[in-house]
């Protein structure tokens, strides 16, 4: 099988200039977690996830460090930290230049992808333009198709103990 074969098509995606707020809406009312970024021309630039989500400043989750450990992080990562908590526009907390495959990437090496990068979904383009997305749930729904049709529905197993 290939991406193209269990690819959601008409992806649901956010624009770059789009606020956080916005994505996040957007995210909870389609029940999904995560957004390609997607300029107007179509072009992927990015995408964002329910993890771009857990250090924020208006959750009072941002990270914290001892001013000791600043001094070895350097001021670049911490700037980035802030950039990411503190960021009100899509393009300030999305991940640029995601993983991506084509339509024609075996799903061998779509898993392989994901599993060396630890993601839960795919972008896939056709040059740089997003034409679908591979996510976990899309695997699973390709897997339960070639599942044989049992004759009745399994139902839950559940065990007596005997009372001493």
């Amino acid at each position: 099988m290939l991406a193209g074969d269990v690819m959601t098509q008409g992806v649901i995606s956010v624009a770059p200039d789009a606020s956080v707020m916005q994505a996040g809406a957007l995210m909870l009312k389609h029940q999904i977690s995560g957004l390609p970024v997607v300029a107007p021309s179509g072009i992927l630039l990015g995408i964002i996830s329910e993890g771009d989500f857990l250090r924020r400043a208006e959750l009072g989750t941002r990270r914290r460090r001892v001013r000791w450990l600043e001094f070895l992080i350097g001021p670049g990562r911490l700037a980035g930290e802030y950039v990411h908590a503190c960021g009100r526009k899509v393009t300030e907390i999305m991940t640029p230049n995601p993983y991506t495959v084509s339509e024609a990437t075996p799903l061998t090496e779509l898993v392989q992808l994901m599993e060396r990068h630890r993601i839960k979904r795919v972008p896939v383009v056709c040059g740089r333009r997003l034409v679908g997305i591979v996510s976990r749930a899309d695997l699973l729904g390709a897997l339960a198709m070639l599942a044989p049709v049992r004759p009745r529905p399994l139902r839950p197993t559940t065990q007596k103990f005997a009372s001493a």
